[in-house]
């Protein structure tokens, strides 16, 4: 997966990077239980501090993304067997985007049309297994 990170986004580094991961793992470039780089061979690749990339992964562990292990790096979550309801942060941030789409003129068709163009290019899948 490449990682491409905008240094004059008013964007933190940090959060861009927790991004790219989380749309990495929906569009199937990284996979379940997949190696993810040290912290610091990360922050070398990318050019950054290793705290940057260690708080995008501590992120990331606290939402559920990824697991760590101190023997055995960060990996990639294991896919859940059974879907949760969206979580009230999801409901939130998506009650922002649409505000933000509506505001801009967007109305609901065509909102819907670009969510699914969007969601299209998801390949996570839960398991019913």
């Amino acid at each position: 997966m490449v990682i491409s990170l905008q240094l004059d986004s008013e964007t933190p580094l940090y959060e861009q990077l927790r991004n790219q991961i989380v749309i990495g793992i929906a569009t199937g470039e990284l996979a379940a239980q997949e190696k993810l780089p040290t912290v610091r061979q990360l922050a070398d690749d990318l050019g950054i501090n290793t705290m940057t990339v260690n708080k995008a992964y501590s992120l990331l562990k606290q939402e559920g993304y990824i697991v760590i292990d101190r023997r055995h790096g960060a990996k990639v979550s294991p896919r859940p067997q059974d879907g949760p309801d969206p979580s009230p942060q999801l409901e939130a941030q998506l009650q922002l985007i649409i505000a933000q789409a509506t505001i801009q003129g967007m109305d609901q068709s065509h909102f819907q049309t670009i969510c699914s163009q969007i969601f299209s290019k998801m390949t996570y899948r839960h398991s019913n297994a």
